[in-house]
């Protein structure tokens, strides 16, 4: 048997390098409902903090509806829930042909446990070539009830 041992962190691996791509001119935007004082804005732009939250109950949707088609690489998602104890569910997909067709990309639950555990982010790295549309489906409480979806960044290089 031949084996190497291997460092944890290789040597020669560089940080990510990649720009974000600025939603606001690559992108029109969808969304099923938003609270006014957290628009969807603040979860897309590069610089906002406050995060997006619906108006309402339920599952959401967030589509980003690109201009031209994407080459994704690398997908980022920030999800904070800081009052109510819940598990969401979320699925990202997205699409080649301006929405007629989607792949999941993924599809994951995540408990929030106020005030111990208030955040979930996770980064993929992707190879998408041809992204028409990317979209989140948020269920906030896989259980029904009346929590309200909430995302404190998307970015997307």
């Amino acid at each position: 048997m031949r084996k190497r041992l291997i460092s944890v962190t290789p040597k020669t691996a560089q940080p990510l390098d990649e720009k974000w791509i600025d939603m606001d001119s690559a992108a029109v935007v969808e969304v099923s409902s938003e609270e006014k004082d957290y628009p969807i804005d603040s979860a897309l732009l590069i610089g906002e903090t406050r995060g997006w939250r619906a108006a309402t109950p339920g599952n959401q949707t967030i589509r980003l509806m690109f201009d031209t088609p994407q080459r994704l690489r690398h997908i980022a998602l920030v999800f904070e829930e800081n009052d109510t104890k819940r598990t969401q569910e979320f699925v990202l997909r997205w699409s080649p042909d301006g929405g007629r067709s989607f792949r999941e990309i993924v599809r994951q639950q995540w408990n929030f446990s106020p005030p111990d555990t208030v955040q979930e982010a996770q980064e993929y790295q992707v190879e998408l070539s041809d992204v028409t549309v990317l979209e989140l489906i948020i269920t906030p409480e896989i259980s029904g009830g009346t929590a309200r979806a909430s995302l404190r960044s998307l970015r997307v290089a």
